[in-house]
């Protein structure tokens, strides 16, 4: 597989990373194995992947812990992505999110606990905190890049203004947004700024949560726990809207022999070297067929056709609840 630069600074990752949120949390784990996703992982770095993304609140840890024997005996073919600074109670209810400097260090020693390393690759908080100054929270960020402890800084879900504050404190590496055919906000101010600065994305969301993939007939196939029940783009009339504009966009996935989620991330690698997609499955089979959108090259008339078929602002309902929307873009 290709590699991909991330910002100026040296992070470099192969051109698709592997998301590991699903193996521990917010979908339905019904099922799931462990075995399964440390085999898909460790398929993964066989096929040339190197960037594995998790955060130290997935499972409430778990996914670090799942990586670490992943990874075992094999830490230098991996770029370890962690995001950091979401609170949760003990039923996993999101309390908010904490970007002081003394929390910065003390999740990063958990962390490199948890996963069994003396240092994280690239490191950023999952959101930006309102009530600490982006500047503070970047600036312990630094003094642990200074320590050894972490190699790059990034952020998650920034607005751009915010994005060069901290790019002034510390060079940023990358941003990791949602970024897809469906969620394409990030073109008007954000995409601009980071380019502008040198800086990449980290691009998840590629199959939108499973829109793509075309194994979601009903709503009603999510367990209870699954956090897509909460999304307005997967209820009521939302989600037979978005039923209906995949059929031109399945017609296209055909003509090019490829499955929806082929050529769904297929188009984000093909909308800028500075972009890294990042797929998130749990089993061999659907890792096979996501990493095979990589050989895919579309042409410019290929990416207007599939433009058209999905029109920016088609989708129907938010990418988050409610109640989320403004923790995004601060």
């Amino acid at each position: 597989m290709e590699s991909r630069a991330l910002g100026l600074q040296g992070l470099v990752s192969s051109a698709v990373g592997l998301g590991c949120m699903g193996m521990s949390d917010f979908y339905a784990m019904d099922g799931a194995s462990e075995a399964e996703s440390i085999a898909t992982i460790q398929s993964a770095l066989d096929r040339g992947v190197t960037l594995l993304d998790t955060g130290d609140f997935y499972g409430m840890g778990h996914n670090e812990l799942l990586i670490r024997e992943a990874i075992r005996g094999r830490r230098d073919q991996v770029v370890l992505s962690v995001k950091f600074g979401a609170l949760r109670d003990p039923n996993g209810v999101f309390l908010g999110f904490d970007g002081r400097p003394a929390f910065v260090k003390t999740s990063l020693a958990y962390t490199l606990k948890r996963l069994g390393v003396d240092h994280v690759d690239f490191y950023f908080p999952s959101r930006v905190d309102p009530a600490v100054p982006i500047e503070d929270t970047v600036g312990a960020m630094s003094d642990l890049v200074r320590e050894g402890k972490l190699r790059y800084l990034g952020l998650s879900e920034a607005g751009a203004a915010t994005i060069r504050r901290a790019h002034a404190v510390h060079p940023l590496s990358a941003l990791e947004t949602e970024y897809s055919l469906w969620s394409r906000d990030i073109e008007d101010a954000i995409l601009p700024t980071v380019r502008e600065l040198g800086i990449g994305v980290l691009a998840y969301g590629a199959l939108s949560r499973g829109l793509f993939s075309g194994a979601i007939g009903s709503v009603a196939q999510f367990g209870p726990r699954d956090f897509r029940n909460h999304i307005p783009r997967f209820q009521g009339d939302h989600f037979a809207a978005n039923q209906k504009l995949m059929a031109t966009f399945r017609a296209l996935a055909g003509e090019r022999n490829a499955t929806p989620a082929q050529l769904a991330i297929a188009w984000v690698l093909a909308k800028g070297r500075d972009l890294v997609p990042l797929i998130g499955t749990r089993t061999r089979q659907h890792l096979d067929e996501n990493l095979a959108a990589a050989a895919i090259e579309l042409s410019d008339d290929d990416l207007r056709r599939i433009e058209a078929a999905i029109p920016r602002g088609a989708v129907a309902g938010e990418r988050y609840p409610v109640a989320h929307m403004p923790m995004l873009g601060r």
